[in-house]
């Protein structure tokens, strides 16, 4: 697995590799029922403190990114994929509302709100985002 940690990002280590390891995930390179490294294996492999790995390990299982067995280790959720999208779907739903809020306190039409989306969500999609 090949997580690459850089000491002058902004990010604390923990979430470089919790990032880092979701980001393997929703790209579909570790694959569900996949297992991933031991805490100790990963921390050897970066040189970091097995403790800034188990806090990363914590906060990935949490998300439901992976499961953990003891004795047997971790391994990619079968839901993780589902369990993020859901979990982007519910952000931009709350953005969403507040833009339908503003546009009725503002009387801006929906068409002219759906339109502005519609733009918003191709030109990102025109940049490679």
């Amino acid at each position: 697995m090949d997580i690459i940690i850089s000491n002058n990002a902004n990010k604390p280590i923990y979430e470089q590799i919790t990032s880092q390891i979701k980001a393997m995930i929703i790209s579909g390179e570790l694959q569900a029922g996949e297992a991933i490294p031991s805490m100790r294996a990963l921390a050897r492999s970066i040189h970091v403190s097995v403790i800034t790995v188990q806090k990363a390990y914590e906060d990935l299982q949490r998300d439901g990114f992976i499961e953990t067995t003891v004795g047997r280790g971790s391994f990619v959720s079968a839901q993780s994929k589902e369990f993020y999208q859901e979990e982007q779907q519910r952000r931009a739903e709350e953005h969403l509302q507040m833009a339908a809020e503003i546009g009725r306190e503002s009387h801006i039409p929906l068409e002219k709100l759906t339109e502005l989306l519609a733009l918003f969500y191709e030109e990102e999609a025109d940049h490679g985002v």
